[in-house]
């Protein structure tokens, strides 16, 4: 048998291992165990540590103002506090009810800390649903509105005169329409194929739509819809799309909001929006901390900053707010939001039935 095959049984030895063993044990060094394992749980306490402290300082927004405006006001949040943000946004379609819906199929297990609203229905109704803390739950802060917008090419501010002396100015009031007094006038067939609206069961356009029907009645209401959706308007997918279809002169006039308007007005686009009237809308921001939020301490402080008056003054800059302060306005409409939510199922049946044939 070769060297290599006897040294292999010999390192195969049971006896000489457990020989070896004994040896290795009685040099073994106490202290130096002792520190050993002293120095394997500090390691591993320091981890959990930071896992855990990883874990704490972050807070989950879920967010309905259009992340370009709502992004850098979380960005200068995480730089004052030093708390990751974690923010969900809505899609323009569905707006805030996408997100209203996904706080209440987890209100028995929350994901989500803070809500940022950007229109006030979804907000009480979820109120009513005891989404929100029972005790300071929810706040509304600074404004937009809802507006007609028209393209100025097409549209004049003014109402057309009732008269006309001329062929000249008869010519020039078939080209440019004066802008209607009143959304029932959009049911006139002066504007037919030329309004453009976002679907009125999502976001600000749905709370405009049930804010409606309380101030005219159902009936009414009811009478107005099926007439402007006979009228063969634009059904799209969200307020900017409306400022878009109307700056292209595709709609010569739209529902949409300010902010949307702004935007528009910005890049240079030919429209203009129409004064606030009893019919109009004033739609604030709001901010709530949800009930069992999984990081509360973190919540408070998010909820806290949003109501700063910085920060509203920050948007109504980059016109994502018309005014930094909400209040109430001699004008436009007040919803009584409890009677209106509990009507929400009944409107949002007669809005489909309606609009989405």
């Amino acid at each position: 048998m070769s060297k290599t095959n006897n040294r292999r049984k010999e390192s195969y030895d049971p006896k000489e291992n457990l020989r070896r063993f004994f040896r290795m044990v009685a040099h073994f060094d106490p202290f130096l165990f002792i520190g050993l394992v002293a120095v394997s749980v500090t390691l591993l306490l320091g981890a959990f540590s930071c896992r855990k402290s990883t874990s704490n300082e972050q807070v989950v927004i879920y967010a309905a103002q259009d992340q370009v405006y709502a992004e850098p006001i979380l960005r200068e949040f995480e730089k004052e506090t030093g708390i990751k943000v974690k923010a969900v946004y809505d899609s323009e379609a569905v707006k805030t009810v996408g997100l209203a819906n996904r706080l209440l199929a987890e209100r028995s297990h929350p994901q989500c800390d803070v809500f940022w609203g950007n229109e006030e229905m979804r907000t009480s109704q979820l109120a009513t649903q005891d989404v929100f803390r029972e005790t300071n739950g929810w706040a509304a802060f600074g404004y937009r509105s809802r507006r007609i917008v028209i393209n100025t090419n097409f549209v004049s501010e003014r109402r057309a005169p009732s008269r006309l002396d001329t062929a000249g100015e008869l010519r020039r009031a078939e080209a440019v329409l004066g802008a209607p007094q009143s959304l029932r006038d959009l049911t006139n067939v002066a504007w037919r194929g030329k309004v453009a609206l976002a679907f009125p069961q999502f976001g600000t356009t749905a709370t405009h739509f049930h804010a409606l029907r309380q101030l005219w009645g159902e009936e009414r209401w009811l009478s107005w819809c099926r007439a402007l959706a006979a009228n063969k308007p634009f059904l799209v997918d969200g307020n900017s799309v409306v400022v878009k279809l109307v700056a292209r002169g595709e709609a010569w006039i739209g529902l949409t909001d300010s902010d949307d308007i702004a935007a528009g007005r910005r890049g240079g686009l030919p429209i203009a929006a129409l004064p606030l009237t009893e019919e109009s809308l004033l739609i604030p921001n709001t901010v709530a901390v949800i009930r069992n939020a999984p990081h509360p301490t973190n919540a408070q402080k998010l909820f806290e900053y949003l109501q700063r008056g910085e920060v509203a003054k920050k948007l109504v800059q980059a016109c994502a707010l018309e005014n930094a302060t909400y209040g109430t306005d001699g004008t436009t409409l007040k919803p009584a939001w409890d009677a209106l939510l509990r009507d929400l199922e009944t409107t949002t049946k007669q809005l489909n039935e309606i609009f989405l044939r």
